[in-house]
């Protein structure tokens, strides 16, 4: 009996060593890449997570590098905020229709006619099903906010969705997907008119303070955690270089609060969600909230169309997640710099926050360095675990 009891505390102690030294090799390396990505210039700072297994078992990978700020040379840590741009769509939006849904408050083939006034007779028939999936002919997007002084004005909301609702559509409705900044923005409206509060609150309600990451994912930076936040874009509209607000013109139009932008969030509170959407995915917690409709949601919509409901998934060939995510793993992207992919089928999540818009949208080299990254990570996971 004694020996069988310590061969069991030698191999517990040899298992808590090997998973300690694969998670030192592994942020070794995406410590490496995301310096290599400062060196050659494709943002000025930048937070990674890679995290494999599930539940109770998962191990995760953390590493940051850079400046969050050229101006004042300050560093990028483990507790800067990034704006998360259009992560928001999946992170927020979308899962809080999931919720909507799993209390039977939602259908997805409700249809703008159906839920608000006013619509255009081209738009009345444009579901959610379509404007989650990309699918609703909307123009993926328009400057409106040139239309507007630099102003932030209760007004100004009512205004951009006229604006929206008034420009014709692009094409028919579910014939293809179009990624529209626009149909996501009529999205959000839908949930603030369906429950009467704004995305803000409902996201914290729903989705984050259940799960303890309200300080770590939400709308609208404090004037004490201004100086905690990634500087994004030094914008000419507003004339200056924004820091604390959120990036997105339209969205901050809306007071930073849309269904396409304004999410603000650490590392670890995009690390927090990603995990609990494998972990419902692969049916590992009993929480029903907004994971019922998982098995639905993350399935493509349309043939030979990436798009799921609210997620998109790998295109061939040609994918920020690289070579070696499954075809059914969902991920999303943000203008600022920021992505996440999550594979159901390695149990792997890969995470990229970086303000690769500072001081300037026109660098584009992240579109090279997305893949790299992911395939080297996926292929050093694999000889590792």
């Amino acid at each position: 009996m004694f020996i069988v009891i310590a061969n069991r505390g030698y191999q517990q102690v040899i298992n808590r060593f090997s998973t300690s030294f694969q998670q030192l090799i592994m942020n070794k390396m995406l410590q490496q890449l995301l310096e290599q990505g400062v060196a050659e210039q494709i943002f000025p700072g930048a937070a990674g997570a890679v995290a494999w297994g599930t539940g109770s078992t998962r191990r995760a990978s953390l590493a940051w590098a850079g400046l969050m700020d050229n101006r004042a040379q300050s560093f990028v840590r483990e507790t800067t905020l990034f704006d998360l741009a259009s992560l928001s769509k999946a992170l927020s939006t979308t899962l809080l229709f999931y919720s909507l849904f799993a209390e039977g408050r939602l259908q997805p083939e409700n249809s703008l006619g159906e839920l608000l006034p006013d619509i255009p007779p081209d738009k009345q028939q444009i579901t959610l099903r379509n404007l989650l999936s990309h699918s609703s002919g909307l123009l993926a997007y328009q400057p409106f906010y040139q239309k507007f002084t630099a102003i932030q004005k209760p007004e100004n909301k009512a205004q951009l969705l006229r604006l929206i609702l008034d420009e014709p559509l692009a094409y028919t409705p579910a014939s293809c997907c179009l990624y529209s900044d626009l149909g996501f923005i009529l999205l959000g409206h839908v949930l603030e008119e369906l429950t009467g509060k704004d995305l803000a609150a409902h996201f914290q309600e729903r989705i984050t303070a259940p799960l303890g990451l309200e300080n770590e994912l939400f709308y609208r930076v404090s004037s004490e955690q201004q100086e905690h936040c990634a500087a994004t874009e030094d914008c000419p509209w507003r004339g200056r270089v924004i820091q604390g607000e959120v990036h997105d013109e339209h969205c901050w139009l809306m007071q930073g609060v849309a269904g396409h932008a304004g999410l603000f969030g650490t590392i670890n509170g995009v690390l927090g969600l990603c995990g609990k959407i494998l972990d419902s995915w692969k049916g590992e917690n009993s929480d029903k909230s907004w994971a019922t409709f998982l098995p639905q949601g993350l399935q493509r919509q349309l043939p030979e169309q990436t798009w799921c409901l609210g997620f998109d998934t790998p295109s061939l060939g040609s994918s920020s997640s690289g070579q070696h995510f499954s075809a059914k793993s969902v991920g999303h992207l943000g203008f600022t710099g920021t992505s996440f992919w999550i594979d159901p089928e390695q149990e792997l999540i890969v995470i990229l926050l970086s303000n690769r818009v500072h001081p300037s949208r026109e660098n584009k080299k992240i579109r090279q360095f997305r893949p790299w990254l992911h395939d080297a990570v996926v292929e050093m996971a694999r000889t590792i675990t």
